[in-house]
C-alpha cells in the first residue's frame, strides 16, 4: 500500500515539475529517462532580447578590419622589412620579437582586467565603446612609425639603436591595439546575444573586413619595390589614411544599448569584482576555455608562420615581383567570400563547434602544397583553396568564443568578457615568440641571405618552404586533435546556455 502511495506521489510531483518546465522554458515535449527529465525539443524565445539591426552589424564589422589588419599586415611585413630592407641582424630581430611578445603577455590580460569594470562615463557612453576609440587612433599612428624609421638609425653601423626603436614602437603599438581588440572581441558576446545573430554577424565580420582588407592590402604590392624603402613608407602612409576612415565608419556600430549597459552593471552590483588572479584561476578551471585557447594559439602560430613567409615565398621561391601578390590575393578573396554562405549554413545545420573541428583538419591539409609549388598559376589555385578553408574557421571563431564566454558567465553571474579576451591574447602572443624563434633558427640553419637582390641557395629555399607549408600544416592537425578530444560545448549543452542567461537576466 505504501508503495502505491509513494508511486502516486512521485507521478504527481513529476507532472507538476513537467508543467513548470514547459511553461518557463517553452518546451514542447519531455521524456523521463533513467529518472531524469530529458528535453526533446527546446523553443527558448530568444526574441525577448533586443535584436541588433543589420545596419549596426555592418558598422560593427569595420572594427574587425583593424583586428585582421594587425594579424595579417604586421605578420607579413614587419619582420621582412626590418630584416631585408633595414638590415637588422636576424638574431636581434628575433630577440626584439620575443621581448615584444613577453610584453604582450603581461599587458594584454592586465588591460582586459583593468578596463573591464564600470567607470564614471560608462552609463553615458558605454563600457566598451570608449575603449575602442581610445585604442584605435594611437594604434594606427604607431603603425606608421614602425615603417617611417629615421634615416639616422638605418644608416648607423651600430644595430642597437634600431633594435630599441623597433622594440619601443612595437610595444606602444601593441598596447593600443590590445585596448581596441580586447573590447571589440569582448563586445561580440554582449552585442550579439542569439545564435542567429552571432551566425549573421560572424558571416558579415568575416566578409566585409576581408573585402576591404583585400583592397587596402593591394597598396603595398602595387607601390613597394624590393630594395626601395621609400616606396614602402609611401604605401603605409596610404594605408594609415584608409584605416582612419575605417575608424569613422566603425563608430555608429559600437554604441551600446541601455539593455547591454544594464546587464553589465547588474553583474557588478550583485556579485562585485573578483581579484585579478582569482579571475584568471577560475577561467583555467573551465575545460572549454582552455581547449579553445590552445587551439587558437596553435592556429595563430600556423597562420603567422604562413603570412610572414608570404613575401619571402614570392621573392625567393617564385622569384617574382611582389605585385604578383595581387593575383594570389584575389584568388584567396574569391575562395573566401564565395563560400562564406556555405560555411554559415553548415554551421547553422551542424553547429559551429563541429564545423570548427572540420576547419582544423582542412587547415592542416591546405598548407602542404607550399612544399612543392613552383609557378604563379599553382600559387593562385592553392590560394583559392586557402581562402575556401579559411572561411570555415573564421565563420565559427566568433560564435565558439562567445559560447565559451557565455558558459563562464552562467557560472560567475557577471560579464567579464574583456578579461577573458585579455587572457586569451596573452597566450596568442606565444605565437609571436614561436614565429620569431622558428624564423631565426631556420634562417640561420639554412644560411638565408637578407640582401633584397640575393638569389637564395636551395637549402635556404627549403627553409622558406618549411616555414610556409610544413609547420603551419602541423599546427592545423594539432589543433584538430585538441578540439576533438576536449571541446564539448555542442548540442544540448550549448543550447542550455541561452535560457540560463535569460533566467539570470544577463
Amino acid at each position: 500500500m505504501s508503495s502505491i502511495i509513494k508511486n502516486i506521489f512521485i507521478e504527481h510531483a513529476y507532472n507538476k515539475l513537467t508543467k513548470i518546465i514547459k511553461t518557463k522554458y517553452k518546451i514542447k515535449k519531455l521524456d523521463k529517462i533513467g529518472g531524469f527529465i530529458m528535453s526533446e525539443e527546446t523553443e527558448f524565445d530568444e526574441s525577448e532580447w533586443a535584436q541588433t539591426s543589420l545596419r549596426r552589424t555592418l558598422h560593427y564589422s569595420f572594427g574587425y578590419l583593424l583586428v585582421f589588419f594587425m594579424l595579417t599586415f604586421f605578420n607579413t611585413y614587419v619582420f621582412y622589412y626590418y630584416e631585408v630592407e633595414l638590415g637588422l641582424p636576424v638574431a636581434l630581430l628575433g630577440l626584439a620579437f620575443i621581448i615584444f611578445a613577453l610584453w604582450n603577455m603581461i599587458n594584454d590580460p592586465l588591460i582586459g582586467y583593468l578596463t573591464d569594470r564600470p567607470f564614471k562615463w560608462s552609463k553615458k557612453y558605454g563600457f566598451r565603446a570608449p575603449w575602442m576609440i581610445i585604442g584605435s587612433i594611437p594604434y594606427i599612428i604607431c603603425w606608421w612609425f614602425l615603417f617611417a624609421v629615421p634615416d639616422s638609425l638605418v644608416e648607423n653601423s651600430d644595430p642597437w639603436p634600431l633594435f630599441w626603436y623597433l622594440l619601443i614602437v612595437t610595444c606602444l603599438f601593441d598596447t593600443f591595439y590590445s585596448i581596441f581588440s580586447t573590447h571589440i572581441n569582448a563586445g561580440f558576446t554582449t552585442y550579439f546575444r542569439t545564435d542567429a545573430e552571432r551566425r549573421r554577424s560572424s558571416a558579415i565580420n568575416t566578409t566585409i573586413p576581408v573585402i576591404l582588407q583585400l583592397f587596402i592590402g593591394f597598396t603595398v604590392p602595387i607601390f613597394y619595390i624590393y630594395g626601395n624603402r621609400s616606396s614602402m613608407i609611401l604605401a603605409q602612409t596610404i594605408v594609415v589614411f584608409l584605416l582612419i576612415i575605417i575608424v569613422l565608419l566603425l563608430i555608429p556600430g559600437i554604441r551600446e544599448t541601455e539593455e547591454i549597459k544594464e546587464a553589465f552593471f547588474r553583474g557588478y552590483q550583485e556579485r562585485g569584482r573578483d581579484p585579478y588572479f582569482k579571475t584568471i584561476r577560475f577561467a583555467f578551471t573551465r575545460r572549454n576555455f582552455v581547449a579553445t585557447m590552445i587551439v587558437f594559439v596553435v592556429l595563430t602560430l600556423g597562420s603567422t608562420l604562413a603570412s610572414v613567409s608570404g613575401v619571402y615565398f614570392m621573392k625567393d621561391v617564385l622569384r617574382l615581383p611582389l605585385y604578383n601578390a595581387v593575383f594570389t590575393g584575389l584568388a584567396y578573396f574569391f575562395g573566401y567570400v564565395c563560400f562564406i554562405p556555405l560555411w554559415s549554413n553548415l554551421s547553422k545545420k551542424y553547429g559551429h563547434g563541429k564545423i570548427m573541428k572540420l576547419s582544423c583538419v582542412l587547415i592542416g591539409l591546405v598548407y602542404l602544397p607550399q612544399l612543392w609549388i613552383t609557378t604563379l598559376p599553382e600559387a593562385i589555385i592553392f590560394s583559392f583553396l586557402g581562402g575556401f578553408v579559411a572561411g570555415s574557421f573564421w565563420v565559427t571563431l566568433g560564435p565558439v568564443a562567445a559560447d565559451v564566454n557565455d558558459e563562464i558567465t552562467t557560472s560567475t553571474g557577471k560579464h567579464q568578457e574583456a578579461t577573458y579576451e585579455g587572457i586569451r591574447t596573452l597566450f596568442y602572443r606565444m605565437a609571436f615568440i614561436g614565429q620569431a624563434v622558428l624564423f631565426v633558427v631556420v634562417h640561420l640553419a639554412t644560411g638565408y641571405n637578407p640582401n633584397p637582390k640575393a638569389v637564395q641557395t636551395p637549402l635556404a629555399i627549403w627553409g622558406v618552404r618549411i616555414l610556409a607549408g610544413l609547420l603551419p600544416s602541423l599546427c592545423g592537425l594539432i589543433a584538430f586533435i585538441i578540439m576533438y578530444k576536449w571541446y564539448d560545448l555542442i548540442g544540448e549543452k550549448q543550447n542550455a546556455l541561452k535560457p540560463r542567461l535569460k533566467e539570470m537576466r544577463l
